[in-house]
């Protein structure tokens, strides 16, 4: 674990999703919030298949660490954009990351087909939550659909990360990421969207 009690030192985000949720412009937002707050920052490039549905990951290391590489163990938060994903992904958090995870699944072109099944859902919560710190598993489908779009559920995802305040950004900081990296015409409905996420985030730290 990189983030030293007491003083801000490094974090390690780790991003998993699938192609089409927005996991790479989640990932560059939460880059460009830690530079706006003046923070140093090292991004990943992006693995995966980000356009044909497949998985993709990226990283984002915030603080004094050089390399945006992410091994096993390291993760200090991981953000999963879907449930299945965020169980694979397990073997990058140790004991006390913080995962994020929505809960709404992407069905796999071999589960539609029928040749394989989904697991259940709880039965991911359950296996992600026995191996992590804490995890806030949340319908960010249905938070994105009352702000006015299914799409910006990635933005909820985010807004939780930034409620929790785990990463030291500003509100300030975080409206101006939010400005440079989407556009106007999309900003309104993402802002909402990062605002429910944001309240998420904020209630489960007087919750533990």
């Amino acid at each position: 674990m990189t983030e030293k009690r007491g003083a801000f030192e490094s974090l390690r985000i780790f991003f998993t999703g699938v192609g089409g949720q927005g996991t790479l412009l989640a990932t560059r937002l939460v880059g460009q919030a830690a530079l706006e707050e003046g923070l140093a920052v090292t991004m990943s490039e992006i693995h995966g298949m980000a356009q044909r549905g497949g998985v993709v990951e990226s990283s984002v290391v915030v603080g004094t660490a050089v390399s945006p590489t992410i091994a096993d163990g390291e993760a200090d938060i991981l953000m999963a954009f879907e449930p299945m994903e965020a169980a694979r992904a397990l073997p990058k958090c140790h004991g006390e990351s913080l995962v994020i995870a929505s809960a709404n699944p992407i069905v796999p072109f071999t589960v539609a087909t029928g040749r394989s099944t989904y697991p259940q859902i709880e039965a991911l919560r359950q296996a992600v939550q026995e191996k992590v710190g804490r995890i806030i598993w949340l319908d960010t489908v249905e938070a994105a659909r009352k702000a006015g779009s299914e799409r910006a559920s990635n933005m909820v995802m985010i807004g939780v990360l930034a409620g929790t305040g785990r990463l030291p950004v500003s509100n300030a900081s975080w409206r101006k990421a939010l400005e440079k990296t989407l556009p106007g015409r999309i900003l309104e409905v993402n802002r909402r969207a990062f605002e429910a996420g944001f309240e998420v985030g904020k209630a489960s730290i007087s919750s533990r």
